[in-house]
């Protein structure tokens, strides 16, 4: 690691690599970490998880470790030799990977994507587009359940996405923040229940779970801060009703985002998915106060903005009460 964790210097890189994501995104020419971390697993996972369910487990265990433990050792090992031939060129280099650890531009990208040929009425165009960022079944997806799952993916990865890897950022600088996204990684490739990864994905999954659980939950309290400045947001009530119903989400993070987003939009989030044919029912978060429609996925994008905004000043005025106490 080139700076100290929760520092100015840091603090400025950090800031630097989200007017980079802002501006540019993640172009598809360039080389993207976590495609390769994407395919280190996948090629460990072909070859590991097989045999009895306890080896899975323990492979497991050592694909959580070797990825993330990997992951951060090449990261800094790259700035450190870089860092001993030019201080300047490993300060660009850990803010160009810093960039690619955040997905400001991308996340909204993708929602619009859907939400501008929905609004169009291309119901077609708007289920396959949704099917290129969610797990669940789109072909039969009406406005309103297409609609349901845009808003539910951009409030689960604003954490995902932007939240928790400025956190880790802050915390590590570009090591941790790409330690991160292999976590991330991890559990969205063999995190997730099912008969094949149930054991092999375990140690991945807990790993994720701890990761994102303090940052899911400033999330939701920076989300609904930020709220009072945006036009038409139920900011009355969303707070105590985002604590009632976020633990009853399957996740135990994902929920915060999401119970937050819908009770500031005020509309019903959760209810019956299908992924491969397979119903998947999921308790309601928010009170339909409105019927879901395209609208909601703009103002989504909104609210997405905003509490990534306020966890970036959250984050800052941490930086300097530390350094006013240092």
């Amino acid at each position: 690691m080139t700076f100290a964790p929760l520092s100015l210097e840091l603090l400025g890189l950090v800031v630097g690599a989200v007017l980079i994501d802002l501006a540019i995104g993640d172009p598809p020419w360039l080389p993207h970490p976590v495609v390769g971390i994407g395919r280190v697993i996948a090629r460990l996972e072909r070859a590991w998880n097989r045999g009895p369910a306890a080896a899975r487990r323990r492979r497991g265990l050592w694909l959580a470790a070797l990825v993330v433990g990997g992951t951060w050792a090449i990261a800094w090992g790259l700035l450190a030799a870089l860092a001993r031939w030019s201080p300047w060129l490993a300060g660009v280099v850990e803010l160009g990977l810093l960039a690619t650890a955040l997905a400001t531009r991308g996340l909204a990208q993708a929602a619009r994507a859907v939400g501008e040929p929905l609004g169009r009425g291309e119901l077609a165009e708007a289920r396959r587009q949704l099917a290129m960022i969610v797990g669940r079944d789109t072909e039969h997806l009406d406005e309103a359940e297409v609609t349901r799952g845009t808003v539910e993916t951009v409030a689960e990865n604003t954490v995902d996405g932007i939240t928790a890897p400025l956190c880790w950022a802050l915390l590590g600088g570009a090591p941790l923040a790409l330690a991160y996204k292999a976590v991330n990684t991890l559990d969205s490739m063999v995190g997730h229940r099912s008969p094949r990864y149930e054991d092999f994905g375990k140690a991945s999954a807990r790993l994720d779970d701890a990761a994102n659980w303090l940052p899911a939950r400033l999330t939701a309290l920076a989300m609904g801060l930020a709220a009072r400045a945006i036009p038409r947001s139920r900011v009355v009530g969303a707070l105590a009703a985002t604590r009632r119903e976020a633990p009853c989400h399957p996740s135990p993070n994902a929920g915060w985002p999401e119970a937050m987003m819908a009770n500031l939009l005020g509309v019903r989030l959760g209810g019956l998915n299908h992924y491969g044919g397979r119903p998947s029912p999921r308790p309601t978060l928010g009170r339909p106060l409105e019927p879901l429609a395209a609208g909601h996925i703009e103002r989504a994008i909104r609210h997405m903005q905003a509490g990534w905004l306020g966890m970036l000043i959250l984050l800052t005025s941490l930086v300097l009460i530390r350094e006013w106490l240092t």
